[in-house]
């Protein structure tokens, strides 16, 4: 039996992921889901934000439903995001974003970089060592030639190596690793390329970056298709594998029956295509199309409709196409 891990997290997590999760038990009734609550609501509760049997449940899923957590600048606060990609070492980030004329591969290195949890905080300093190793960097950019490989073949390397020595040494092995393959590949700095993205979205296939950069990039990107609220994410490992809207948590409009529920259930999507039904997810993407063309939409892209409303929508039609 398939089993899926669910985590509605914190904020609108507790309203966009039962949309997802129902799109998914439409059309795989025979999915067993099980609930895994971490989170900042949850460290208010217990002082822990995700435990160590938390982290164990997550990996006799065969794939992970994750919503949003909101985490606190605070000193004594460990990220749960980050426990959970480095505990089931999640490194690739796939965020797609596509639209008309445009169907572009973001892969975000996803456990080094400044997320690398290396921090000193002093009273008149405050650290965070930036990490790029070559192992972290080859199976990167390996999973982002695979991808090109499959699609139009374009790899480009966004970095900035001309101010920074580890994004020098990131560039070379993303070059060298492409170079053996044959991939076509370009490389380009970042803060370039997060503008030539917006103004020339049709020239990228697969764009491979370090983690930070990958965060921001593909933030910036979303706003091509209509914001962070319709941009999913895979995070991918060899043995595990989450799927996430970008979306953060965003308490404040959470529990108000705004939050658009597209990036999750594209999420959604994303996830029964990994574990081998590209069908449903074609069947999400349409039913999301065609409730966008009856002219339900959200507020954040235009529209009045809630969460429940447009979510019900969706799932009307994935029962009829069943």
């Amino acid at each position: 039996m398939t089993r899926i891990a669910v985590v509605e997290g914190d904020g609108i997590g507790h309203e966009v992921i039962p949309v997802a999760q129902k799109a998914l038990a439409v059309l795989h009734p025979e999915y067993e889901f099980f609930p895994v609550e971490v989170g900042y609501g949850r460290w208010e509760q217990t002082g822990c934000p995700c435990a160590d049997r938390d982290i164990a449940e997550l990996k006799t899923a065969d794939a992970v439903l994750f919503g949003a957590v909101t985490t606190p600048p605070m000193k004594d606060y460990q990220s749960v995001v980050l426990r959970i990609r480095k505990s089931l070492d999640l490194y690739a980030n796939l965020r797609p974003v596509k639209g008309d004329g445009f169907d572009i591969m973001i892969v975000r290195e996803n456990t080094e970089g400044l997320y690398s949890g290396i921090e000193e905080i002093g009273p008149d300093r405050a650290t965070t060592l930036r990490v790029v190793t070559r192992a972290g960097t080859e199976r990167i950019v390996r999973a982002a030639i695979r991808l090109a490989q499959q699609r139009q073949g374009k790899l480009t390397i966004g970095h900035k190596a001309n101010v920074l020595k580890s994004d020098v040494f990131f560039r070379d092995i993303c070059m060298a690793e492409a170079k053996k393959t044959g991939v076509s590949y370009n490389e380009k700095f970042i803060d370039a390329l997060g503008l030539d993205v917006l103004q020339h979205p049709q020239a990228y296939d697969v764009i491979v970056t370090t983690n930070i950069f990958g965060d921001i990039l593909s933030d910036v990107a979303s706003y091509l298709v209509g914001g962070l609220g319709l941009v999913p994410s895979a995070n991918i490992g060899d043995r595990y594998a989450l799927f996430e809207p970008v979306h953060g948590s965003a308490p404040d409009i959470a529990g108000k029956n705004w939050a658009n529920p597209i990036a999750a259930l594209r999420s959604a999507a994303m996830l029964i295509s990994h574990l081998g039904d590209p069908e449903g997810s074609v069947r999400i993407e349409s039913a999301i199309r065609r409730v966008l063309a009856s002219g339900t939409r959200t507020r954040d892209i235009g529209g009045s409709a809630g969460t429940r409303e447009f979510g019900d929508a969706v799932l009307r039609i994935l029962g009829k196409q069943g």
